[in-house]
């Protein structure tokens, strides 16, 4: 019989749920990727959700959740997403969003709008895409460079025009991500003359790493910028011994979805990020449920 277990903080999560992430690391980089950054930081949030659905002693299903952002969920049978669902539904009776690998994260969208009577409509549709080699781009002009604090203002108005271009409602301020970036130092840039291109890479586990925040403005498209900042970014990476390297496109870009091939990354699975309708939205004005 399934069983839900909560867990404390991401350290507790991830020794329990490791060793089932880990059979398709690829597929769960980004859960992997924020938990480990947790377990091996500020881990005092109270309000994050960790869970495992386990089937005797084997972990079948994950999910997680540290507000405001979307709840992730891991591939999953039907049994283990009603669990999740009814478990999700109490702790966030108004969730925003949910995403997550296809099919899966469709069967949980049905079963939440089942039990909740919320709607839950598709977002935004993306594809997850792995790295084992580079291709190497026809180079433009140009050098390839660390962003420095003097990039600050530049890549955070960029960080802004990203988001707002992706359209996931990144609630973080942009400056703030941009600073944490060049802080940490994992924020790249193609410059030819000035910075025309962005790449950073975030959620490093022990064989991989995810590539995000690949930006060009739109005045300086069409020079291969993009493509020379992202190889550029993914040989440094596998060059340093991890073994792959991935990033997440959105499937209604297909110029992206196009130079991501061509220097090397391969398609691994879909994945979909659901809008919920929230309590606001399904109440009427005193309080009580619309009919």
């Amino acid at each position: 019989m399934l069983s839900l277990h909560r867990h404390a903080d991401a350290a507790a999560f991830l020794a329990r749920a490791a060793p089932f992430l880990l059979t398709a690391e690829v597929e769960n980089v980004l859960i992997l990727g924020i938990c480990t950054q947790r377990a091996s930081g500020d881990q005092s949030v109270e309000s994050c959700y960790f869970a495992t659905v386990e089937d005797g002693d084997a972990v079948v299903a994950c999910a997680l959740r540290t507000p405001p952002y979307s709840a992730l969920i891991s591939r999953a049978g039907r049994q283990a997403l009603d669990q999740l669902v009814t478990d999700l539904s109490g702790e966030y009776p108004d969730l925003p969003t949910v995403a997550g690998l296809e099919p899966t994260i469709t069967s949980f969208a049905e079963l939440w709008s089942e039990r909740t009577g919320a709607t839950a409509r598709p977002h935004v549709h993306m594809r997850l895409f792995e790295a084992r080699r580079v291709l190497p781009p026809l180079r433009p002009a140009g050098t390839f460079r660390v962003a420095t604090e003097a990039d600050l203002p530049t890549v955070a108005k960029w960080a802004k025009e990203f988001t707002d271009e992706v359209g996931l409602g990144d609630p973080t301020d942009p400056t703030e991500v941009a600073r944490e970036q060049i802080d940490e130092g994992s924020l790249r840039l193609w410059c030819d003359g000035p910075p025309v291109s962005m790449a950073a890479w975030a959620g490093r586990t022990r064989r991989m790493v995810r590539v995000n925040s690949v930006y060009t403005p739109p005045r300086h498209r069409g020079h291969g910028y993009a493509s020379a900042c992202v190889a550029s970014l993914t040989q440094e990476l596998l060059d340093e011994g991890l073994e792959s390297c991935c990033l997440f496109t959105d499937l209604a870009n297909p110029t992206s979805n196009k130079i991501y091939q061509a220097v090397g990354y391969r398609p691994v699975c879909d994945v979909t990020e659901f809008h919920l309708a929230t309590l606001s939205k399904r109440r009427g004005d005193d309080g009580r449920r619309s009919a």
